[in-house]
């Protein structure tokens, strides 16, 4: 049932400075992956080394 629910993808509207933006789009690039794949790969990280930490 998790597995499920982990397949189900959310849209959410994020703001982001321009600086931002140019920075992370430069480091998907970097790593070959879209802005948006970038941002979901950097936010699991910090997810798993949060979880590491408690």
């Amino acid at each position: 049932m998790a597995e499920d629910k982990d397949k189900v993808k959310k849209q959410i509207p994020l703001r982001l400075s321009s600086s931002l933006y140019d920075e992370l789009v430069r480091w998907a690039e970097d790593d070959f992956r879209s802005l948006n794949g970038q941002i979901e790969y950097l936010l699991t990280e910090a997810v798993r080394k949060r979880k590491k930490s408690i």
